[in-house]
């Protein structure tokens, strides 16, 4: 990796975390902090010394850092941040440098692939770099927040039993009903049950007493995944069955699911959706009284559009 004089480059370590998590926040990062990183780093197809980079100074302070994911077949995302202190230095595009040689060997077996890259869509000078790199925006997406105190969970209604998940039996309904819910969604590739049970049960914050199934009868309809990191509560997933939209059920299991938090002393609660989700969930997340915290929009190139 090619960095200007007085830098270094090396593999993360578990103990970089909340110095990492500093970087973030200096850079105006809100809704990504340590716990946020643990629980991407304790995915079982995450490589800590593969798959991230740490840039330091001269005095050995991590400044920068980034890393790549290959979740899915044919496509490696990336994300990155350096400390505004140690901007237009040329440490942003080195770091672009080693992200796409990275996702160019990740990619080296697949017959076509996919480079995408995630930046704050305030970010002119990343958008301007990825543009002249070939990549072009495909997707816009929003961290979107609500303070959960003082929120009911509601009672179930028009036949609608809302409670939550009896762990480990009913993780397969679960992971069956969102994989249902999200099958005409962008992007979403689904995985098998053996390895969805083991990125959520395995991971550092699992905690199925925050999740949620509605059932219409005995019929499972709809489903919320969460998590609590740094006492920052998240919505993982949520998904209902095409043939009971429209029926206020994701409000329901939200409400639920906020006053889950709110009785657990979370004062903040986040989700990520995307900005053009056709089911209309931005509007149910405004309408629940969730506010957009941070934006951010997904850069891609295709193998033959460019460099892979």
């Amino acid at each position: 990796m090619e960095l200007p004089d007085g830098y270094s480059a090396r593999a993360p370590r578990v103990s970089d975390l909340e110095a990492i998590a500093h970087v973030l926040a200096a850079d105006g990062q809100t809704t990504i902090d340590a716990g946020f990183l643990a629980q991407q780093w304790s995915h079982s197809e995450f490589d800590l010394s593969r798959d991230a980079v740490v840039v330091l100074d001269g005095d050995q302070r991590i400044v920068a850092y980034a890393q790549v994911n290959a979740w899915e077949p044919a496509i490696v995302e990336s994300w990155g941040t350096v400390h505004p202190a140690h901007r237009g230095r040329g440490l942003g595009s080195a770091l672009l440098d080693e992200l796409e040689a990275r996702a160019a060997r990740l990619l080296a077996s697949a017959v076509s692939g996919r480079f995408r890259h995630a930046i704050d869509a305030n970010d002119g000078a990343a958008a301007a770099m990825l543009g002249s790199r070939g990549l072009r925006p495909v997707r816009h997406f929003w961290h979107m927040e609500i303070d959960p105190t003082g929120v009911v969970a509601p009672a179930g209604s028009d036949g609608i039993v809302i409670r939550g998940v009896d762990a480990p039996s009913e993780l397969a309904t679960v992971h069956r009903v969102l994989v249902e819910a999200f099958a005409e969604d962008w992007g979403y590739h689904p995985l098998a049950l053996e390895r969805w049970v083991e990125e959520h049960a395995g991971g550092p914050n699992h905690d199925p007493s925050l999740w949620g199934l509605a059932f219409d009868g005995a019929e499972p309809v709809a489903a919320l995944t969460a998590t609590l990191t740094e006492g920052r509560g998240w919505v993982d997933e949520l998904g209902v069955r095409p043939s009971w939209r429209g029926r206020g059920i994701a409000a329901a299991l939200l409400r639920r699911s906020f006053a889950t938090f709110s009785d657990r002393g979370v004062r903040r609660v986040i989700l990520n959706v995307d900005a053009e989700n056709p089911t209309g969930a931005t509007r149910l997340y405004e309408r629940v009284g969730m506010r957009i915290a941070t934006r951010w929009d997904l850069w891609e190139r295709v193998r033959g559009d460019g460099a892979a």
